[in-house]
């Protein structure tokens, strides 16, 4: 009897390794800020399915170039007709990234493209909670999708994330650029989103964000703030 439950206990052993084994990643993570596709979801600021309720899954294998990881439940990532606002930035933008479950990492990516125009070792180590970095964007400009990858070290999967920026802040580039006080901050557009520290310009004045704002007219909501005439 004492051999049967012996065996017994090596053999659940083992299935409890395997199964650990084949496991996915237990990290899960997502670009919050500037607001990534799936944070707009969770926000409510788009209409989404289930990625409202969980934008920190967008896992997949390493080495794919999707913003949903080709996850089917998650298609709607894809979908760059459906009017994702972008984020008024400049040409050096701060990325911060929410950990929900950290895990080992191999380094972070970030494409335009297929164009590589950022990468962060993790030296193996488990980030933090909020971890960000910050990019260099010149030699591109207008409206763009940045793609985010966190790749984990021991598994054979990562995190996507795609943010949609406007880099320069323009209105289409059909403006011309402001001059005096206001030489080269783009016009404001109800359709861009803006975080704290963007600037804009409306009415021949510049404006400052002070957080996240998107419809809100310069000197009408409390959000931005007068930094005086062009």
């Amino acid at each position: 009897m004492r051999k049967l439950l012996a065996l017994l206990a090596v053999s659940l052993v083992g299935a409890a390794g395997s199964l650990l084994a084949a496991s996915p990643a237990a990290a899960h993570g997502y670009v919050s800020s500037p607001p990534s596709r799936q944070a707009l979801c969770a926000q409510g600021v788009m209409s989404c399915g289930q990625i409202k309720y969980e934008p920190q899954s967008v896992e997949g294998p390493k080495n794919l170039r999707t913003c949903n990881a080709n996850v089917p439940q998650f298609a709607e990532l894809n979908d760059d007709s459906r009017g994702w606002p972008a984020t008024s930035v400049g040409t050096s933008l701060t990325l911060t990234w929410v950990n929900t479950a950290r895990h080992a990492t191999a380094n972070w990516e970030y494409y335009i493209g297929n164009t590589r125009v950022a990468s962060f070792s993790g030296n193996n180590q488990q980030p933090p909670a909020t971890l960000s970095h910050t990019v260099n964007l010149s030699g591109f400009s207008g409206r763009q999708k940045l793609l985010a990858i966190w790749n984990i070290s021991d598994t054979a999967n990562a995190f996507y994330s795609c943010i949609d920026i406007n880099i320069g802040g323009g209105g289409g580039g059909t403006t011309p650029p402001p001059t005096g006080n206001c030489g080269g901050v783009g016009a404001w557009a109800s359709s861009t989103v803006y975080v704290g520290g963007n600037m804009a310009t409306h009415n021949g004045r510049k404006w400052r964000a002070q957080w996240w704002t998107q419809g809100e007219t310069p000197g009408a909501a409390s959000v931005w703030v007068d930094q005086g005439a062009c």
